[in-house]
């Protein structure tokens, strides 16, 4: 068990809750958004840290940068204060400050919750481990749309299993406990 933990964020952005042009908001946005606040609202009352990171897209894009639709979700959104790591890519480590942010907090362990479920999440997912962090990928809490084969409950589902098989621990909003973080 991680001695201290950080609460990570995803790319929970406005555009991906909204109806744009050939892009429907995300099933079950509404639940997400619900799961995502409780977590962050928890986190906040034990005094650990929540980290948000914000996908960077090029313009024209939904996520274009400094857009309406690139903005975080108003009814998550950050504190003043809080910690914002922008990243360009599904890895929310490469090339960003992420994990400056994380060791100068001294934090071991990551919780992570947000979008999209088969890129940035499960990369980040991945790659948090092989760093050598404690994983916790909250199962309830991260979202995707529909694919050509597969609906968004059973990619969910999927990378649930995959990703709590190896690389987290897999668990439900209402399992994760918070703790005060650890004096070091």
């Amino acid at each position: 068990m991680a001695d201290r933990t950080a609460l990570v964020v995803i790319d929970v952005q406005l555009a991906m809750f909204v109806d744009t042009p050939g892009e429907p908001p995300v099933p079950g946005g509404e639940r997400l958004l619900e799961k995502v606040r409780g977590l962050i609202d928890e986190a906040r009352e034990a005094g650990v840290p929540v980290i948000y990171v914000q996908h960077c897209e090029e313009a024209g894009s939904p996520l274009e940068e400094g857009t309406e639709g690139w903005k975080i979700h108003p009814r998550i959104a950050p504190l003043e204060g809080d910690v914002v790591v922008k990243k360009r890519t599904p890895d929310s480590f490469l090339d960003t400050t992420l994990r400056e942010e994380l060791g100068s907090r001294d934090i071991d362990g990551v919780i992570l919750a947000g979008m999209q479920t088969e890129y940035c999440a499960d990369t980040t997912c991945r790659r948090a481990f092989s760093l050598g962090y404690d994983v916790t990928l909250v199962k309830d809490a991260h979202g995707t749309w529909d694919g050509d084969d597969l609906s968004a409950a059973q990619i969910i589902a999927h990378h649930n299993e995959v990703l709590g098989s190896c690389f987290a621990t897999a668990m439900n909003a209402g399992e994760i406990r918070f703790e005060e973080p650890a004096t070091k």
